[in-house]
């Protein structure tokens, strides 16, 4: 099976800038300088102790669910404004969560196919607008602030990369540990078994970030391109893709993550990465009814 070979240089080069302060970690207290008012792209916890930043969902919910509720402009802007420019790239290449679910499937064992699952993937729209919107600005507390529901009780990221590392730390915070702790931990395991046997559950089915992205997939200016002068529709790249997508048909599909394996293992060499303004804008009209 043909693969981006490289890729993982990439994404090993961004968990790394995503988390410089690795030596956090054995003191047990999380990073807080000026960079942290700053959104990393990918799903990177701000209480991981190496992050330089902080995730674009944890911030975007701070804001949701202020009891003076602002429209967050900065972070919706730096959301869309990504969305636009790679799409889903950021899941394939940029986000340490998801490249950890792709370390756990290299495990051997046997492994299952999602297509059969695909309705799941309509879930994690359900979780960006009920757990990242709706809940933070409706179930409110005495001084009118919701809690970042998303964050609190669902994101394992969360519990990976800040609660298991501080608790191991610190010992004011283990001592401090209670039953929200055990349920974040039991999604945890459960995405962490099920990555070993299908690949990036967590980013095909719960993860909001994704799902904003997706969003921009099909009019982002980084893109893929089918020749179909070239392309004879022999299904090599959609045999190759591990999110599910008929790459010839939709190379821009709302799952694809820009991973390369199907311009990899096309033996007509029809598909091509590309940076296309113009087919952005046509594709973006053709998606509104629109005319610029």
């Amino acid at each position: 099976m043909a693969r981006n070979r490289n890729r993982w240089k990439i994404q090993l080069a961004a968990t790394l800038a995503t988390n410089p302060f690795l030596g956090n970690f054995f003191k047990g207290r999380i990073h807080t300088g000026s960079s942290k008012m700053i959104c990393v792209p990918g799903l990177n916890c701000y209480s991981c102790p190496a992050a330089a930043g902080s995730c674009p969902i944890g911030a975007l919910q701070a804001t949701v669910g202020a009891s003076r509720f602002h429209f967050a402009y900065y972070v919706t802007g730096f959301l869309i404004l990504i969305g636009v420019l790679l799409g889903r790239f950021v899941c394939g290449f940029l986000c340490p969560f998801g490249w950890f679910q792709e370390l756990l499937h290299k495990i051997p064992s046997r492994k299952f196919s999602t297509k059969k699952l695909h309705a799941l993937t309509y879930l994690k729209y359900v979780i960006l607008l009920l757990f990242v919107f709706v809940l933070p600005l409706t179930i409110v507390n005495e001084v009118g602030m919701g809690d970042p529901f998303f964050c609190k009780y669902i994101c394992p990221a969360g519990i990976l990369e800040g609660g298991i590392p501080l608790s191991i730390a610190n010992d004011s915070i283990r001592a401090s540990l209670g039953v929200l702790f055990t349920w974040k931990s039991c999604i945890l395991i459960g995405i962490v078994t099920l990555s070993v046997f299908f690949y990036r559950p967590f980013c095909k089915w719960l993860c909001p970030l994704g799902a904003f992205y997706a969003l921009f997939n099909k009019v982002s200016l980084y893109r893929l391109s089918v020749d179909a002068d070239k392309c004879t529709s022999c299904g090599a790249c959609s045999a190759v893709c591990k999110m599910d997508v008929d790459v010839f048909r939709t190379p821009n599909h709302s799952e694809c993550i820009r991973c390369g394996d199907c311009i990899a293992t096309c033996p007509h060499h029809a598909i091509t990465r590309t940076i296309s303004l113009r087919e952005a804008k046509e594709k973006l009209e053709r998606t509104t009814g629109t005319s610029a």
